[in-house]
């Protein structure tokens, strides 16, 4: 995640799979993780909320409540190219669909780099709005998951009861 730094404002955000923390900047998210347990938290990064932290946590609570899976708000996303690409694949794959890393690896053009692409899905910085949780081994078991495989197989569950199933589904 992100230093300690003035510029940047964290929100923390209860959810049905555990506290989250919410880091950005006055422009984008920077990132997002799990917590097992809400620590003490101290000073805020910055006191405040940013519109990237409104704007996150109610994306947030419309996927949680299962009534969105869009996420609009703006990312700033570190990392090496092939990284940025790995995650942008992982942000292609649809609502309550899997892929395998081989998947990834093969369209990001790093076929020989499975064990890359895996730990590129660990690195994500912002789980969840980039969804490696969808990304699965190629026998289709669910394998590691920075939050812990049993929030990978919540969202997936989650994820399978949002999607709409057949052609004339309703749409909310």
């Amino acid at each position: 995640m992100t230093e300690h730094c003035p510029d940047h404002s964290e929100l923390w955000l209860e959810t049905p799979i555990g506290p989250m923390r919410a880091v950005a900047d006055e422009t984008h998210l920077l990132g997002l993780e799990f917590h097992d347990e809400r620590p003490d938290q101290g000073e805020p990064v910055a006191p405040g909320l940013n519109a990237p932290l409104v704007r996150i946590e109610a994306e947030l609570k419309a996927y949680f409540a299962g009534e969105s899976a869009e996420f609009g708000t703006p990312l700033r996303l570190a990392g090496n190219e092939l990284e940025r690409k790995v995650w942008a694949r992982l942000m292609q794959v649809p609502l309550g669909e899997t892929c395998s890393y081989g998947d990834i690896a093969r369209d990001t053009g790093s076929i020989d780099a499975v064990r890359v692409v895996a730990r590129y899905c660990g690195t994500n910085p912002i789980p969840v709005v980039i969804p490696c949780h969808r990304c699965i081994g190629s026998d289709g078991s669910l394998t590691g998951f920075g939050g812990g495989l049993w929030r990978k197989k919540w969202l997936l569950r989650h994820e399978g009861r949002m999607r709409p199933v057949g052609l004339f589904a309703l749409q909310t």
